[in-house]
């Protein structure tokens, strides 16, 4: 499927871009290069998709979008899960695929630079040689761009123990909005210099510029990880023996929860028998030189809440956390809502029987994974495509989403706000702290060219 096509022989402000990076203005393209895995859909009109093979083209392209006012959309692999990424009328997509060399690996400072179109797969093949890795590991990383990453600030099974993107991100070269190109954050670990720019930009979803290079922080890759599974006959139940994880002295590096029907679409999908054993699963993973001790003290704690342990070793330990990443069965037959919420280590029990609940009186049925070990669910709300179906999915959504706020948690914990989850934001934020994130976006993007409509 490709969007409605413009002429062969460019005319205009497109010409102009055209004829300054030849090549990289491409006016036919397919679908779903102007949207994201959101199933938002893309609107008529994006005029073309431009793909600079440098810095110096993003700015170009920068410096014509300010000229013509023309609204850019950045983009980075297009895995993007709330909107952020979706083409708006009249405007282009602004594609950083080209931009993917890994710029410098620095051993001894345990840094490396990387243009935003570096998968994170591609930088870890890279640094496994040097005994090194980069923390951060969303369940796309095979697939989604470091850049992306950055413009969301994405989680990740490891979160736990290492956080969240902006965890490890030191520095970035951003251009502005004018095609300005600035260079914030530092090469060292620490740094409190001025304001923390490099905070701000990481989760800004491109509304605020195009992120062209990124400094990250890598950590030594573990000389041991061992990997616990502990199923138990409840999610309330799994929660005790996260809150008896917690309540000790092991810090585990991941702490995954499955709930009983997520566990059935995995055995369905991929032919193991995981609900066989209970109706919710942790998966932790402990590393470093005390793995075994701390693996040792999970293991204690999840059978004294009354889990049924099993130590899981070698490639058996690697198919477990494949299922966890992938082993879940596509939609393609179903209605379904996908959320990204947070909610408080002691409510994790709380939510899911809350949102069991809303399923049921929906009418709508619900399944769950988390990244347990800082509270982030990801329910999911589906439904068989019939009359009526889609409106009971958003009002079940919106019971969720309120659910998880009156907790105490968060509209969205990792995959960001994009046009989604938009219709929330004012359930979470004042009126005054909207006014000054929107007075923020006005000094860096004065015509409110970069993603308008998005994150804000």
């Amino acid at each position: 499927m490709t969007t409605e096509l413009l002429p062969d022989v460019l005319t205009g402000p497109l010409a102009e871009l055209d004829a300054a990076l030849p090549g990289a203005v491409d006016v036919r393209f397919a679908a779903h290069e102007v949207t994201d895995r959101s199933r938002v859909d893309a609107p008529a009109g994006v005029l073309a998709v431009v793909r600079p093979a440098d810095v110096e083209g993003v700015q170009a392209v920068l410096r014509w979008a300010t000229r013509h006012r023309v609204p850019v959309v950045p983009r980075g692999a297009g895995t993007g899960l709330s909107g952020g990424a979706v083409g708006v009328a009249g405007g282009i997509v602004l594609s950083t695929e080209r931009l993917d060399r890994i710029l410098e690996i620095a051993p001894a400072d345990q840094v490396a630079r990387v243009e935003p179109g570096v998968l994170g797969a591609d930088l870890d093949a890279a640094l496994a040689p040097l005994g090194l890795r980069y923390a951060p590991d969303p369940a796309s990383w095979r697939v989604s761009s470091i850049g992306g990453n950055v413009a969301t600030n994405a989680g990740g099974l490891r979160c736990a123990k290492y956080g969240v993107t902006r965890e490890s991100v030191l520095a970035l070269d951003v251009v502005l909005a004018d095609g300005t190109l600035v260079s914030t954050g530092h090469r060292s670990i620490k740094g409190v210099t001025g304001l923390d720019l490099v905070g701000l930009f990481t989760g800004s979803e491109g509304t605020l510029g195009v992120v062209v290079g990124i400094t990250v922080r890598l950590r030594p890759r573990p000389v041991r990880e061992e990997t616990v599974a502990a199923w138990f006959d409840s999610v309330d139940a799994a929660a005790q023996g996260l809150l008896a994880i917690t309540a000790g002295t092991a810090r585990p590096a991941v702490v995954e929860l499955l709930d009983g029907p997520t566990l059935g679409d995995v055995d369905a999908h991929s032919g193991t028998s995981l609900a066989a054993h209970g109706d919710a699963l942790l998966l932790v993973q402990t590393d470093g030189h005390g793995a075994e001790a701390e693996a040792a003290e999970v293991e204690a704690a999840l059978a004294g809440a009354g889990g049924r342990t099993r130590r899981l070793h070698g490639d058996d330990a690697e198919f477990h956390w494949e299922l966890r990443r992938t082993g879940r069965g596509p939609l393609e037959d179903e209605l379904a809502v996908g959320e990204d919420v947070a909610v408080p280590l002691s409510r994790i029990g709380q939510f899911h029987r809350e949102i069991t609940r809303i399923g049921a009186a929906h009418g709508v049925s619900v399944r769950a994974v988390a990244h347990a070990g800082d509270g982030n669910f990801h329910p999911l709300l589906f439904a068989d495509e019939v009359p009526g179906a889609a409106e009971r999915l958003e009002a079940a959504a919106d019971e969720v989403v309120a659910t998880a706020l009156r907790l105490g948690g968060t509209i969205s914990g990792e995959h960001g706000i994009g046009t989604a989850k938009q219709r929330w934001l004012a359930d979470e934020l004042a009126p005054r702290v909207r006014e000054l994130q929107a007075g923020i976006k006005a000094v860096f993007d004065p015509l409110g060219l970069l993603n308008p409509g998005k994150a804000l």
